[in-house]
């Protein structure tokens, strides 16, 4: 995984006019939390920023003028919904060798059985156990030759070494549908829609 250093600064003004002027700036406000500690309110670099959320469940060393060093990773990413830029960011303090439960993404790769049949992602991320410096970024299982009916339950999926699951085993993440049913789905919606005119 990897680690990001990012300064930040210690933030002394709240509210939405403080939010939004520190947001003119490039930077973004953000909120530092954990280990019992009272909360830190900072301001981040915007760009900089931007680029380590890039890789899921970075890492970030933050230096922080006044309070020294401390490592983090990010909880919660509030995000402007049109266009797209930082408005807030929640941070986790961690340690070295501790572990936290974190998300991971499920990747796939190889190619179903013939007969047109749909993966179905039942989880697009899967709850894990993981030392906080070495959280896996994302895992990817095979499906190659899964049929109609068949499935990948959490526990099939091969882990980094020193990450546990955070769900129970038979938990389904993906299954393979079969076409058929799709189709007379789609085929019955057709029928509704022609009733309907």
């Amino acid at each position: 995984m990897s680690e990001v250093k990012l300064a930040a600064a210690k933030r002394t003004e709240f509210g939405k006019g403080a939010a939004r002027r520190i947001r003119r700036e490039d930077k973004v406000p953000g909120v530092l939390y954990g280990h019992g500690s009272d909360p830190i309110h900072l301001t981040l670099p915007g760009h900089e920023l931007l680029l380590a959320l890039r890789t899921p469940n970075v890492l970030i060393a933050l230096d922080i003028e006044g309070e020294g060093q401390e490592l983090a990773i990010p909880k919660s990413v509030q995000r402007d919904p049109i266009k797209g830029f930082l408005e807030h960011v929640d941070l986790q303090l961690v340690q070295r060798g501790e572990k936290v439960n974190v998300e991971i993404y499920v990747n796939t790769e190889g190619e179903l059985a013939p007969g047109g049949n749909l993966l179905e992602h039942v989880l697009n991320t899967l709850p894990v156990e993981a030392e906080a410096t070495h959280i896996p970024e994302s895992v990817t299982v095979s499906v190659e030759g899964l049929a109609a009916g068949d499935s990948v339950l959490a526990k099939d999926i091969p882990l980094p070494s020193g990450t546990k699951l955070g769900v129970d085993g038979d938990t389904v993440v993906l299954q393979v549908l079969a076409a058929q049913a799709e189709e007379a789905a789609e085929g019955e919606g057709e029928g509704d829609e022609a009733a309907e005119a």
